[in-house]
């Protein structure tokens, strides 16, 4: 469906808003704000959380006609959130524990064809202690995310699992310090492995769900097989996560919707969505740098060469409506819309994007931050793309500065693990929900009002 006016894209926002209402009544969040926890069973398995949607919809959602209609997508994702999660904020915290990768992706400055990458492994021991430190700090969940290294084995990893899960917080037994796991694609046996040690969710974003375009970005690997291993995950009764990337050559509007339409489907318990930044010895950035005065689109792709995979053929219609801030930002808000119940971060590349990328997604449906507390001397070798934030903080003063970030947008830092309020938890249906929902909001209500005619379209949207 083509939406060329304000009116009839907030009437197209009144119709999602009123699915997502629709949804989450069904979920369990009443009028009272009540919660049943856990995902909602059918006669043939678990019910769908995710809002149906056609693509055509969601390349409409993701264009708004105008500024103002752009401002209503935000605030309808901002509502939808509210209602869904409540106000809490997740920090996880991150230990990127290896910058080995046995791949080679166009746009990551991981990849193993980087010679000019210190690379270094962390001990099982510095791990463990990284971890403390944080759960130490309040955070409740870690995330041990390295390269697709395979040099940490099963028994590895399952023995990281084990001992992090055994580490007691201070008002909580050991056990209670939520998992995730992001280290590639492995075998589904290890997969099983990991979860039997305990970690609790796996986070294997697709990038693109365009088959074509993950060919060509990622030598040697293929959609087929990404997708078989979310399809494992989620099998094994991790809490799954994915997400994409935007901004990447050859990406349409379209090629975004289907991103989202692929997300829905799968209906994921978090989603990771961030603007592309390349790093400059990939084949992406040393393009760019070449090809500075070929860029078709500042806003969108990063040029392209001989032997690249990505001619001017292929790249023809890599076209994006805005810049690629702005489009993530959109990007989080329409996933909010058609995932009320998912976990979204307002990742670091965003921040590192933009310096108030954080705090806008957070305003645009995301409630998770996940901040960098792998140890100083390591982290700054973690570079899969340059200029990261925060590179240099401890992690007292990241917990303390994220704080005041949170509380500055009138929301607040969870206590609890931040497990998905529509996975079943263990200990009991209300095991791990700290933070009360808020009562959902009447359907009327949460359907955003149409923008002012007198509004000048030519008005800056985010002050």
């Amino acid at each position: 469906m083509q939406v060329s006016d304000e009116c009839e894209y907030c009437e197209l926002l009144h119709d999602i808003t009123g699915r997502a209402a629709a949804l989450l009544t069904g979920v369990g969040l009443g009028e009272k704000g009540s919660r049943r926890t856990g995902r909602v069973r059918t006669s043939d398995g678990f019910a769908a959380t995710a809002i149906a949607a056609d693509p055509e919809e969601i390349a409409s959602l993701l264009t708004p006609p105008t500024l103002a209609a752009e401002r209503a997508l935000f605030a309808t994702a901002n509502r939808v959130r509210r209602a869904a999660v409540g106000d809490a904020v997740h920090l996880r915290a991150i230990i990127e524990f290896s910058n080995h990768c046995e791949r080679s992706c166009w746009y990551c400055g991981l990849r193993r064809f980087n010679r000019k990458l210190p690379r270094y492994r962390m001990t099982v021991d510095e791990v463990v202690e990284a971890a403390r430190a944080a759960i130490a700090l309040g955070f409740r969940t870690v995330v041990l995310q390295s390269g697709e290294d395979s040099w940490y084995d099963e028994r590895t990893i399952c023995t990281m699992v084990r001992r992090i899960k055994g580490i007691p917080t201070p008002s909580s037994p050991a056990g209670q310090v939520a998992i995730t796991l992001s280290l590639g694609e492995r075998p589904r046996a290890e997969y099983a492995a990991f979860r039997e040690a305990g970690a609790d969710r796996y986070l294997l974003k697709h990038e693109t769900a365009d088959p074509d375009l993950y060919r060509r970005l990622h030598p040697g690997m293929s959609f087929t097989n990404r997708k078989q291993c979310l399809h494992w995950l989620r099998e094994l009764g991790y809490q799954v996560g994915s997400g994409n990337i935007v901004g990447l050559p050859g990406q349409t509007v379209s090629t975004l919707a289907a991103d989202l339409a692929f997300l829905a489907e799968l209906d994921v318990e978090m989603a990771g969505i961030g603007p592309l930044i390349v790093h400059p010895e990939t084949p992406l950035g040393k393009l760019a740098k070449r090809n500075e005065a070929r860029r078709s689109n500042a806003n969108s792709g990063y040029g392209y060469g001989k032997g690249s995979g990505l001619t001017a053929d292929a790249m023809k219609d890599a076209r994006l409506p805005a810049d690629p801030v702005t489009m993530t930002l959109r990007t989080v808000a329409v996933t909010r819309l058609l995932l009320p119940l998912a976990h979204l971060p307002a990742t670091s590349a965003l921040g590192t994007a933009d310096p108030q990328g954080r705090q806008r997604a957070l305003q645009a449906g995301a409630n998770v931050v996940m901040p960098d507390l792998t140890p100083p001397r390591y982290r700054r070798h973690y570079e899969i793309y340059p200029n990261k934030i925060c590179l240099f903080e401890d992690p007292s003063s990241c917990f303390s500065c994220l704080s005041r970030m949170i509380t500055g947008l009138g929301r607040y830092v969870a206590t609890d693990p931040g497990h998905s309020p529509k996975w079943p938890l263990q200990g009991g249906d209300d095991a791990g929900q700290g933070n009360p929902a808020p009562a959902l909001p009447n359907p009327a209500m949460t359907n955003p009002p149409l923008p002012s005619p007198a509004m000048s379209k030519g008005e800056h949207s985010h002050d």
